[in-house]
């Protein structure tokens, strides 16, 4: 027999391998290339973190805000002068019949005394008027007896003349001579009488015209006089001097502001919001004012009808019975916050740094294994410190409410 030599098989080995090494590296980049990149790790030390709850939340707002006087007495200047002394400075208290300053004007001096000498002169007047009219009317008055006394002559004398002629003792032209007399002393009497009736209805007007003069004199001098007691400034209420902008040798002018008074306890707090929270604020809502030493409970009293800078104006009463706290005093920043409602049984979580209300936004939701993952979280009503959850998380559930727009690119981070 003879051997047939065969081909040697480790060439075939060697092909078997390699396919099969290929075969095992594509399966293993194809799975390196279906793998999630590593989450990066941020510091939990770094982060504000809260948890979803569910209950009553008070929507409130927030605003800073100065502490102001109720009422405020601001004093102008009466008359023009120079101010000669100055009484008090800033910061003391006053009564209402404190002097506070002392302005001086000879000219208004000189005009007092002018109206005085023309008051002077109208009732001198208004006495000689009088006694005039008076002995115009005695002497009209005297003047109509006489004409009286000779009517009742002449009708005694037509009467006797009517006697004698019907005795034939008299004759006709004696009786119409006394009958004319009678008429013509009667038409004098009238005359007279009605003389008498229009002097004294204008003596009475006369003298009510000076009469007026002289009321109009009085006033015209009272008012000097006050224009002098004006010159000696008053604080006119009870308070603290907030305000005393003179300098003596000043000359002032009418109108001017030479101090204010406030009343120190009571004060209200005007507080700025801004214009987007302010629409759910109405009159008699509860409020808190912080002045730094302690809170003041209050209610909104009055609101601006426009915004001004991007923020509404908001007056809040205080609501205190007694004295307010410590330090509290006029133009005293302080922080208001005021309840505009109260939600019952809602899912409700802190305010996200970059979370609007009634919007939908991002939010990383933390896992037991630590890592967060993003979420889509629909919002709803907000307050200062919280907002509500309308959607995307439930009761219980932990998310991230700081600012992460470093990690914008990833949708999971691993918090250590």
């Amino acid at each position: 027999m003879v051997d047939i030599p065969r081909a040697p098989k480790k060439k075939r080995n060697r092909y078997i391998f390699g396919g099969a090494g290929a075969l095992l590296v594509a399966v293993l980049t194809l799975g390196l290339a279906r793998l999630k990149p590593a989450a990066p790790t941020v510091d939990r030390a770094t982060l504000w973190i809260d948890t979803v709850r569910q209950g009553t939340m008070v929507r409130q707002v927030r605003g800073p805000g100065t502490l102001v006087p109720e009422q405020i007495r601001y004093i102008s200047a009466v008359t023009p002068g120079r101010i000669e002394k100055i009484n008090l400075l800033p910061g003391q208290k006053v009564k209402k019949e404190t002097v506070l300053l002392e302005i001086s004007n000879p000219d208004v001096q000189l005009q007092l005394l002018d109206s005085e000498r023309q008051l002077s002169a109208a009732q001198a007047e208004l006495v000689n008027l009088r006694s005039t009219l008076e002995q115009n009317r005695l002497n009209q008055l005297a003047v109509v007896a006489q004409a009286k006394a000779a009517y009742n002559d002449a009708v005694r004398t037509a009467k006797l003349n009517e006697e004698l002629a019907a005795k034939q003792l008299a004759s006709a032209y004696d009786l119409a001579k006394a009958k004319e007399a009678v008429e013509e002393q009667k038409v004098r009497l009238d005359v007279e009488e009605e003389r008498l009736r229009v002097q004294t209805e204008a003596m009475q007007r006369q003298i009510a015209v000076q009469e007026a003069q002289v009321a109009r004199l009085k006033n015209i001098v009272e008012f000097r006089r006050s224009e002098i007691e004006a010159m000696r400034i008053q604080a006119g209420a009870d308070g603290v001097l907030a305000e005393m902008p003179m300098q003596i040798g000043q000359w002032v002018t009418p109108g001017v502001t030479l101090a204010k008074v406030v009343e120190p306890g009571r004060l209200k707090a005007v507080l700025r919001i801004p214009e987007t929270q302010a629409k759910d604020i109405v009159l008699g809502q509860p409020a808190s004012i912080d002045t730094r030493n302690g809170f003041i409970p209050g209610h909104v009293m009055r609101i601006d009808p426009s915004a001004q800078n991007g923020t509404v104006g908001v007056d809040v009463a205080l609501d205190v019975a007694g004295p307010l706290p410590p330090g509290a005093r006029p133009d005293l920043s302080v922080d208001g916050t005021i309840e505009i409602e109260r939600l019952t049984n809602v899912l409700y979580v802190g305010l996200p740094a970059y979370g609007q209300p009634n919007s939908t936004v991002g939010l990383f939701k933390l896992n037991d294994d630590g890592e967060a993952v993003r979420v889509s979280v629909k919002l709803g009503r907000s307050s200062v410190n919280t907002i509500e959850v309308l959607g995307g998380l439930k009761k219980g559930d932990t998310v991230i409410l700081s600012d992460m727009s470093a990690w914008d690119q990833v949708d999971r981070v691993k918090v250590k």
